[in-house]
C-alpha cells in the first residue's frame, strides 16, 4: 500500500471509519479534511443494489445541479444547417458537422468535455463511437445530448448539468461541487443527485438500493453516509 502524506494522515484522524454519518455531518467533515492548496472537487460515490449486466437494471441519466459543479465544461456540438448557428449563439465552444467527426477520427482531437449531437447527425457520429464510447463522450438521448433542442442542451451543460451512470462495479460517481461552495450548497447538490437516483431506480432492482454511500474531496479520505436514511426522507 502506498504511504499517505502527512496532510492525509492528519485528516483521517478526524473521521470515524466505523460510523455512518448523516449527509450534512459528512459534508462538514469533507470540508474539515480538505487540506490541499487548491479548490478540491467534492465527489459522491454510491454503490447501488443493481446488476448492470442486465439491461433492465441500468441506471443512467443527467441532472442540472442547483449550484453547478464549479467547473466550466467545454462543449462540442455536431449538427448541420440552422442548428449550427443555434449552437454558436448558445455558447458552444466548438461547432461543426462531418468535418468535426473527421478531425476526431483522423487527428485524435479530443479537446472537449461533452458532445451534443442532433439526431440526424448520429449516423455520422457513429463512425467515432469506438473513440468516444470508452471515454464516456458518446452522445446519448438518456443524458440529453442527442437532441434538436441545442440551445437548451448547451445552456444546461454550462449551468452545471452532470451525467450519472452505474459502472461495472454497480457504482455511480458524481461530482457535486467544490470545497469553496460551503456546506449548504454542497448539501443541496447532494440532495439533487440522491433524488435523481431514487427516481431512476429500476423496477427489477431487488433488496437494498443504496448499498454504500461515501463522499470525499479530491485529496481527502472517504466519509461514509447512512444510505438507508436517504431512502426514508
Amino acid at each position: 500500500m502506498p504511504k499517505r502524506g502527512k496532510k492525509y494522515q492528519e485528516s483521517i484522524k478526524l473521521v470515524d471509519r466505523h460510523n455512518l454519518y448523516d449527509p450534512k455531518e459528512a459534508i462538514e467533515l469533507v470540508l474539515q479534511t480538505s487540506k490541499a492548496n487548491f479548490d478540491e472537487t467534492v465527489e459522491v460515490a454510491i454503490r447501488l443494489g443493481v446488476d448492470p449486466k442486465h439491461a433492465d437494471q441500468q441506471v443512467r441519466g443527467a441532472i442540472v445541479l442547483p449550484h453547478g459543479t464549479g467547473r466550466t465544461r467545454t462543449v462540442l456540438v455536431i449538427a448541420k444547417g440552422e442548428k449550427l448557428e443555434e449552437a454558436k449563439a448558445a455558447g458552444a465552444d466548438y461547432v461543426g458537422g462531418e468535418e468535426m467527426v473527421a478531425k476526431i477520427q483522423n487527428e485524435g482531437w479530443l479537446d472537449f468535455d461533452v458532445v451534443v449531437a442532433t439526431p440526424d447527425m448520429m449516423g455520422v457520429v457513429g463512425r467515432i463511437g469506438r473513440v468516444l464510447g470508452p471515454k464516456g463522450l458518446m452522445p446519448n438521448p438518456k443524458s440529453g445530448t442527442v437532441t434538436f433542442e441545442i440551445e437548451k442542451a448547451v445552456n444546461e451543460i454550462k449551468a452545471g448539468k452532470v451525467e450519472y451512470r452505474v459502472d461495472k462495479a454497480s457504482i455511480v460517481h458524481v461530482p457535486i461541487g467544490k470545497v469553496s461552495f460551503g456546506v449548504e450548497k454542497l448539501k443541496e447538490n447532494f440532495d439533487t443527485i440522491v433524488d435523481a437516483l431514487i427516481k431512476a431506480k429500476p423496477a427489477a432492482a431487488k433488496g437494498r438500493y443504496f448499498r454504500t454511500v461515501s463522499i470525499s474531496s479530491t485529496m481527502g479520505p472517504g466519509i461514509k453516509i447512512n444510505g438507508q436514511k436517504l431512502l426514508e426522507k
